[in-house]
């Protein structure tokens, strides 16, 4: 009898589990969700809703008191193209070697960007309209990508995923303006304490916010428009700067105000089981652009594929909260410069590997702002202070600040003993990250030819390269130590040609402290490596073989791989005018061989108002 009434109750529990688990024939399962970003160019988080009392943005701070505020969001890179090239892939842009500006590096068949899988997934993917993703190679991967391209050309009851992007804020737009229409007053703006108290630098900073103004209204159209069209309710909203700036010292470096962006995301009640937080909740989660990609597959219930690198942050596959975000800077525009860095939302801490390099090394484009030109007038008529002063000087090996005490980041606490414990934490942490992730930029940009281009992520990531035997000598290189001339020299007749390189760079920026290494040096003259050989001269003009070295320079310029030709320009930018001018004949040819690449033509250009 109870062997029977066991049974009995086990076939009701089952059978009652079984109807409980049953949807009614009539509901339909939740349909994909609809998604639209928002993004503008060139700010920091220069909005209300973050605290910023200089900003007027009552629709972005609408959203965010509706949605989601991310307190810790940053672009990986500083500056557009590298960082678009990492939201689209889910990968570090110094993984594919795409990290320098307006590369042409092409991407291995195995890597696919997010909107082909969205595609996949049945949604309509329009962009509108900036691509820009520092590579080649990839195909077609949007319905609509124009100006004109939008959301409404779906089908019906298709699943869509939009962007808008606005270019009110860009760089280029406080480079031609009317001061007597501007809408902010130029005397209220609190300035940063890097930037010389001038008129002209406040009315950059006005023109900022007054573009920061009519974006936040362009905002309010677009949203406006979604909730005319009855598709509020079923979309999911993302709005993001896409790097940091845009003033001088800002976008381009891998400071805050460079990486750290405005990111706000407002989820409808169907699917809010999608977000971690609730509506009007700061999130203070480490979010950067590596993350998007996933976190977009993860909204549509897809699973990351192997080679996104990120860490989706919302959707069905929420991944563990990160510890840090990390930063890469390569060349940018003309001019080559290597920084890497980390955050953990309060300490930055950054690697200068060209440390012998002025921060403000000559950039055409950025020059065009009047900030940058009174700035550095102020700054060679000795009228700035120390603070003001620093970023026209070369820089320290390490850098690690404190945001929270001091967010514009100019007390640099890499020598404070105090701080000792947190630098030897990030500087591991950083080290650990660029050989988990297979960091490229070790490789100068001029060797990236004897790679065949699309195999540069997959040989980054094979044993060949050697990255964390060149990760130690290049670390070694750029601290600058007398006393390590010995190891430098050692390492100049080091079989691989990139660990050459950044011994014969460690006696660059050694300067006249590498007098000892002059033998070895003049015997790199015929390295079969230009990027070598480029080292090697700049070195040896510093410790008195100028001749060598100008010799030397001269045949590189005759070179037929351009990065190359650019990297030697830039050696002889910092040599001085008298390199300039005994190879005027020779740059003069380049500049008539290279006249169709403004990279090579700006940078020459430049010499001549040096003479």
């Amino acid at each position: 009898m109870k062997i029977k009434l066991f049974f009995l109750v086990l076939v009701l529990v089952i059978t009652s589990a079984f109807i409980l688990n049953q949807k009614p024939k009539n509901e339909q399962p939740r349909p994909l969700p609809n998604i639209l970003w928002i993004t503008c160019e060139d700010i920091s988080p220069y909005l209300g809703c973050y605290g910023d009392k200089n900003a007027t943005t009552p629709n972005l701070d609408k959203l965010a008191s509706e949605g989601t505020l991310y307190s810790n969001a940053y672009a990986n890179a500083p500056v557009c193209s590298p960082a678009r090239f990492t939201i689209i892939s889910g990968m570090y842009a110094s993984s594919a070697g795409t990290h320098h500006m307006r590369s042409t590096i092409k991407i291995p068949e195995n890597i696919r960007f997010y909107p082909e899988y969205l595609r996949e997934a049945g949604y309509y993917c329009t962009n509108n309209s900036k691509t820009d993703y520092n590579c080649t190679g990839y195909g077609d991967l949007w319905d609509e990508s124009s100006r004109t391209a939008h959301y409404k050309n779906r089908k019906p009851g298709q699943p869509f995923f939009a962007i808008f992007n606005l270019t009110i804020t860009h760089e280029s737009q406080i480079h031609r303006y009317d001061t007597n229409k501007l809408i902010h007053n130029p005397s209220k703006m609190e300035l940063p304490p890097y930037h010389p108290d001038l008129l002209v630098v406040r009315n950059d900073w006005a023109r900022l916010y007054d573009n920061i103004t009519t974006m936040d209204k362009q905002v309010g159209d677009l949203l406006e428009e979604l909730e005319q069209s009855g598709l509020k309710d079923s979309t999911i909203i993302f709005f993001y700067g896409d790097h940091g700036g845009v003033l001088p010292r800002s976008k381009r470096f891998i400071f805050n105000t460079g990486t750290q962006v405005p990111f706000i995301t407002s989820v409808p009640e169907l699917y809010k089981d999608l977000s971690p937080v609730t509506t009007g909740e700061k999130n203070e989660r480490l979010v950067s652009f590596v993350d998007l990609a996933p976190t977009l597959l993860s909204l549509a219930g897809l699973p990351k594929p192997d080679n996104m690198q990120g860490d989706a942050f919302m959707g069905e596959y929420i991944d563990d909260k990160p510890d840090y975000v990390y930063f890469f800077r390569g060349r940018m525009d003309e001019r080559y410069d290597m920084m890497r860095g980390i955050t953990d939302g309060q300490y930055r801490y950054i690697i200068n590997f060209m440390p012998h390099r002025p921060y403000a090394q000559h950039i055409s484009y950025l020059w065009k702002a009047a900030s940058m030109q009174v700035w550095e007038k102020a700054y060679r008529d000795g009228l700035c202070n120390e603070i003001q002063s620093r970023f026209f000087g070369t820089k320290p090996f390490e850098e690690l600040y404190n945001t929270e005490a001091d967010p514009w980041e100019v007390y640099n606490l890499a020598g404070d003993q105090e701080y000792a414990d947190v630098l030897k934490k990030m500087r591991q942490a950083m080290k650990d990250h660029i050989l988990k992730f297979r960091d490229g930029g070790f490789v100068p940009e001029g060797e990236y030819a004897n790679i065949e281009s699309a195999s540069l992520y997959n040989y980054f990531k094979s044993d060949d390269y050697k990255l964390e035997e060149i990760f130690n000598i290049a670390s070694i290189a750029a601290k600058g130590e007398k006393k390590n001339i010995d190891f430098l020299i050692r390492n100049l007749k080091n079989p691989n040609p990139y660990i050459r390189y950044w011994a014969a760079t460690g006696c660059a920026i050694l300067g006249e402290n590498a007098i000892k290494a002059k033998q070895e040096l003049a015997l790199c003259l015929t390295d079969e490596s230009p990027d070598v050989r480029i080292a090697v001269a700049e070195s040896l003009y510093q410790i008195g073989e100028k001749q060598e070295a100008i010799n030397t320079l001269s045949k590189i310029l005759q070179n037929d791989n351009l990065y190359v030709v650019l990297h030697a320009l830039n050696v002889i930018n910092e040599l001085g005018n008298d390199v300039m001018s005994t190879l005027d004949t020779e740059i003069e040819t380049v500049y008539n061989k290279y006249k169709a690449n403004y990279y090579i033509t700006r940078t020459i250009e430049y010499f001549k108002t040096l003479n």
